[in-house]
């Protein structure tokens, strides 16, 4: 065997820490705490810092799994669960992977939402970037440091539009590290290769600014030119640093999201997961839906409460998969019904922004419907008037599918397609469990947080977590194996279509409608060869094979396992 191969075989150690115990225990991408071997102990100088019996990967995972079940509520294992992925991130990946449907509420929505509240409270140890606005000049030099050398995927926020939460400022940190989480945990991105950043450009959340340990800039929102110029120096120095990498950006206002990704959807491999991730998994999961209904999809009519950067992008994606069905672009338009907090959205509605005018209905048709007030139409009228077979939500509003919403729509449906997707669950539109009452069992639900099945006259009755986690990962998996030099539409699509072929409910019309969570690594490795076929005929990679494509998925998939460590050479010389 060459030198080469044996070292291939090891996981790389800094030279800088050959020798060092301290750096080696400290580092979570190389500390094993009790699983160090003896060779290791011996060469490391270990001894006497550990206790005696060497233990497997898998009997830490069951000893951190006893500690987090013993833990009183689900911020404190939260919290838990962030302290070992910054003491030994192999442990904490077992963990996850071995125990996704119990811990990926923990990790991510919805117990996520509150760790970003408190997170200048919960705050342990540093990790990603926190780049504040005066720092612009400076990012070269902040992105120069060798610890970022091999970074291949980012996550970035400004934390102004956390989750259904708002503005949490910094403390929207906490969506960065755990969509990366996710994307080690179900698509299996090396951790090593992740960076999450925050920008901060301060908060208007006067919470967070009367808070004495807020650890943000204490200041007021930047916006308009001086913010531009920030996320231009931020995207130029990126650029300059990492030209290959993926960027996602995550929960930034709708004032801010679609225009920052049109302005730069072109200049480097990046997507917005608020926009397209969302848009992607809600697509797939009606396509799922369809199976149980019956109803074509060109023959949906579709209800969504929330006229933002989500609401639109569902709109846009599944406008497209009409398109591809056979409706021209003007028939499928007319099928969808966008409600905002002007109610309908038509040619009168004021202070439209520009990604929102191409589902504009026509005002005069509400002379045809009845209406509880005169000229104006409100989610019940809709749901009313339209006769939608779908209803989505995405406006962040707690209880707005109401009994009255729910029971409308089901005269007119048979199977009720209702999607409250709002995050967390304090935000979402309706009990899912209320929504089966209302529709006698005949609704099908897919929701954005996780939501425990129910009985009802004597059925079972399971809720799909429509939730970006079945859709990101994979995707970028898939971008970063076959390295496709851009994300598109196309590829969220073909993610889409991916997951519905996925769905229990293709063989079974009472089946589940997504996979469930413990099959999130093949979901996400389907999702990812679906991704680079696309990405491949769309002509932004380098001519392969199938047959290369799903090599170089499978090979790209890293696999939580604690590998042999280099040899100290330094420390064996002395």
């Amino acid at each position: 065997m060459s030198e080469d191969s044996k070292r291939s075989s090891y996981d790389a150690l800094p030279e800088a820490c050959c020798g060092d115990t301290n750096h080696l225990l400290s580092n979570p991408l190389l500390n094993r705490g009790t699983a160090f071997t003896i060779e290791e102990r011996d060469a490391y100088n270990l001894h006497g810092l550990l206790p005696d019996h060497v233990e497997t990967l898998a009997e830490q995972v069951e000893r951190r799994l006893e500690c987090v079940r013993a833990l009183a509520t689900d911020l404190d294992r939260y919290v838990y669960l962030r302290e070992l992925q910054d003491t030994n991130e192999t442990l904490y990946f077992a963990l996850i992977i071995n125990h996704l449907e119990e811990l990926l509420p923990i990790i991510y929505t919805p117990t996520v939402g509150l760790g970003c509240q408190r997170y200048s409270h919960i705050y342990q140890r540093p990790r990603g970037l926190y780049l504040s606005i005066h720092l612009k000049d400076r990012l070269d030099q902040i992105f120069a440091n060798p610890r970022f050398d091999n970074i291949e995927c980012i996550v970035v926020t400004d934390g102004e539009r956390i989750l259904g939460l708002g503005d949490q400022g910094v403390g929207g940190m906490g969506i960065p590290v755990g969509k990366l989480a996710i994307y080690t945990g179900c698509g299996g991105i090396d951790p090593s290769a992740t960076l999450p950043i925050t920008l901060d450009v301060g908060t208007d959340n006067l919470e967070r600014l009367n808070d004495p340990m807020y650890f943000g800039w204490r200041h007021e929102r930047v916006r308009g030119p001086e913010y531009d110029d920030f996320i231009e120096a931020f995207v130029v120095a990126v650029n300059k640093r990492w030209p290959n990498v993926l960027l996602q950006w995550e929960d930034f206002h709708k004032n801010n999201a679609n225009r920052l990704l049109d302005k730069y959807r072109d200049r480097l491999c990046t997507f917005n997961d608020d926009i397209q991730g969302t848009a992607s998994v809600a697509t797939g999961t009606l396509l799922a839906a369809i199976n149980i209904t019956g109803v074509p999809l060109t023959e949906q009519r579709i209800a969504i409460l929330g006229g933002g950067s989500a609401g639109v992008g569902i709109a846009d994606l599944i406008r497209v998969a009409m398109q591809e069905a056979g409706l021209t672009e003007e028939e499928a338009r007319k099928r969808f019904f966008i409600v905002g907090r002007y109610g309908l959205v038509t040619e009168k509605t004021p202070k439209l922004d520009t990604f929102q005018l191409g589902y504009r209905q026509d005002s005069g048709l509400l002379a045809g419907w009845e209406l509880a007030e005169a000229g104006k139409a409100f989610l019940f009228d809709v749901i009313k008037n339209a006769k939608p077979t779908v209803l989505i939500g995405v406006a962040g509003q707690a209880g707005m599918f109401t009994e009255e919403i729910i029971s409308e729509m089901a005269k007119h449906a048979q199977r009720p397609i209702v999607f409250p997707l709002s995050n967390p669950t304090s935000c979402v539109e309706a009990q899912p469990a209320d929504v089966i009452k209302w529709t006698d069992g005949r609704a099908v639900i897919g929701t954005g947080s996780p939501f425990v099945p129910i009985e009802y006259k004597g059925k079972t009755y399971h809720f799909a977590q429509t939730n970006n986690s079945y859709i990101f990962p994979g995707v970028g998996l898939g971008t970063l194996a076959v390295q496709a030099r851009r994300v598109t539409d196309g590829m969220f699509l073909a993610a889409a279509r991916a997951l519905a072929e996925l769905s229990p409910a293709r063989t079974a019309a009472d089946g589940r409608l997504l996979p469930t969570l413990d099959r999130m690594r093949e979901v996400s490795s389907t999702i990812a060869v679906a991704v680079a076929k696309q990405a491949r005929a769309e002509g932004l990679t380098a001519p392969m094979s199938d047959a290369e494509i799903v090599r170089r998925v499978q090979q790209k998939m890293w696999t939580p396992e604690y590998k042999r460590l280099a040899p100290p050479f330094r420390a064996a010389a002395q």
